[in-house]
């Protein structure tokens, strides 16, 4: 499964950005997608994650409600609208397949796109 993000860019705080990651290759044997970020000086984590199949959706708690998972499934992409952006969101933004549901469960990306930059600026 190959991963392409993009959508990255410089907003002000308040404002709006979507990300987008087009996957191809085995994208039918993928179950999940997610969505991870890395701030400077720290780990990456968590942001969102949405399955293929229900459109089942899950966040972390310091986006919940400002920033939303959908998919596309016939152009095998996957979106993360970010609203009402803040400064802690900069970051560098990764979309990861989860290849099962113990992946996802677990929340570790079997496939990794290369992260498209998010700056926020207050």
């Amino acid at each position: 499964v190959q991963l392409q993000a993009s959508g990255g860019g410089l907003v002000q705080a308040g404002g709006s950005l979507r990300l987008s990651c087009e996957a191809s290759g085995r994208t039918s044997s993928s179950y999940a997608m997610g969505w991870f970020r890395q701030r400077a000086g720290k780990e990456r984590e968590f942001v969102g994650r949405v399955t293929w199949r229900s459109g089942s959706t899950r966040y972390a708690d310091s986006v919940k409600g400002r920033f939303t998972i959908s998919m596309n499934n016939v152009k095998n992409t996957v979106y993360l609208q970010m609203n009402s952006l803040k400064p802690e969101d900069t970051a560098v933004y990764y979309c990861a397949a989860f290849m099962s549901s113990i992946s996802m469960t677990v929340l570790r990306g079997d496939y990794w796109g290369q992260g498209t930059l998010v700056t926020v600026s207050s």
